[in-house]
Order: C-alpha cells, then structure tokens, then sequence
C-alpha cells in the first residue's frame, strides 16, 4: 500500500508539474500575444499621437501667423434675429454685421448667420477680415477729396475735413471710419437707415478715393505739377506742398 501510494504521489506530483509549464507556456503565449497586440495598438496609439501632433503643429502655425499679423478692430455693426420656415416649425438663428479694420488705411465687412450669436460674429468677422479694401488718406487723419456712394435706397455723402473736426458721423458709417482710422471727416446719409445698404453705400463712396500720387503715377506727372495747376499756386509752393503730402 505504501508503494502504491508512493506510485501515485509522484505521478500526482509529476501531473501538475507537467501541467504547470505547458499552461505556463500557453499563458506566456496568450500574454505575448496580448502583448504584442497590446504594443501594435501602442504603435497605432503612438501614430496617432503624431498625426495629432502634425495637426498640433499645423494649428500652431496658424496661430502664429495670427499673432504676428497686425491687431484688427472690430466693430459689431447689427444682429438680428431670423428665422427659416422648415417643415416642423420654424428655425431661429441670428444674423450678425461687423466691420474690421486695421486703423491705418484698411478696412472691411462681413455679415453671416447661424445658431447662435457668437458663431455669426465669429463667421461675419472672417468673412470682413477677406474683404478688406486699402482707402489713400491724407495725412493720415482724413480723406483726400469729397465723395458720394449708392447702394440701394441709400446714398451716402463723405466730406474731408480739417483737423480737429471729429468724425462726424452716425450709427453704421462711424463704425466704418473708426476702423478705417479716419480722425476727421463729415458724413451725410440720405434715403434708407438699413445699415446693410448704408455700408455698402460707405463702401462704394470709400472705393471711389485717389489720392495725387495715384493720379500723377496714372497721368505720367508728376504731383507738384498737379497741385500747381489745381490750385494755382506758384511752383514752389506747389513742389512743398507736393513733399508734405503723406498718405
């Protein structure tokens, strides 16, 4: 009895230690494999991680370019609500109108919609900023000569002035050369009080602007000869006047 016993002890004893590596082994594998699954999934979570930080970098130049570029100003003209007619009801969202410019000659706008009242403004605000148009201002502070714009219903008159008169403008139009970093000037707005038609009529009477270099360089002269004969004045005075000319 007691070799039979010692018999099965060691083939009991045996039994396990046979099973042990081989359930050793399939768990090695079964871990290996999960391992190595495990680290092809890393290797796809890494590649991922550099395609985000491609597109990390991407944005950061975009962002760069924004910082380097030139502070804007920007102007809120008009929101207003609207709604689409859908088959369930109606749809509201808001439609805003801004005006962005750099304060040194250039300005723009944009009007969008959407949803909500911040999206339209950052939507119309873009749209302004790729519609900038460049305006010739003389000394910097006004315009070079008297104008008129229409649009629609709207006509508008823009009048240079000298220096310490304000701008003398209202509601849209003064939103339109606060931007554009006009100091002086006065504005009459005839016929409609959309501000939608007012801008464009802004827009049209500021797209209509020369200044005497751009017409000397056009007409092959040269300025002095321009301001000489405009205002009849000797050639002297007119060549310094000609050189304190700053656009």
């Amino acid at each position: 009895m007691a070799d039979e016993n010692n018999n099965e002890q060691p083939v009991s004893a045996e039994a396990p230690q046979g099973a042990a590596p081989q359930e050793a082994r399939e768990g090695g594998r079964g871990r290996g494999g999960r391992g190595r699954g495990g680290n092809d999934r890393g290797g796809n979570d890494r590649g991922g991680n550099n395609r985000g930080g491609r597109r990390d970098d991407r944005n950061g130049r975009g962002r760069s370019d924004e910082d380097q570029g030139e502070e804007l100003i920007e102007k809120l003209v008009h929101i207003n609500r609207v709604s689409k007619t859908v088959k369930g009801g109606k749809r509201f969202g808001f439609a805003a109108l801004v005006v962005v410019g750099d304060g040194k000659g250039r300005v723009g706008f944009g009007h969008s919609k959407a949803r909500e009242v911040p999206e339209a403004i950052t939507k119309a605000t873009a749209s302004a900023k790729k519609k900038m148009i460049r305006v010739a201002l003389k000394e910097g502070r006004t315009l070079h000569h008297d104008g008129k714009g229409h649009f629609g219903a709207g006509n508008v008159n823009v009048r240079s002035a000298p220096a310490g008169t304000g701008i003398i403008a209202g509601g849209p139009m003064r939103a339109v050369f606060e931007s554009l970093g006009v100091h002086d000037v006065v504005t009459k707005s005839v016929g409609t009080s959309n501000p939608y038609n007012m801008i464009r009529a802004t827009f049209d009477a500021l797209s209509n602007q020369t200044s005497p270099k751009s017409v000397a360089q056009r007409r092959g002269k040269k300025v002095a000869d321009l301001l000489g004969r405009a205002g009849g004045v000797s050639e002297v005075e007119a060549e310094a006047a000609a050189e304190a000319i700053v656009e």
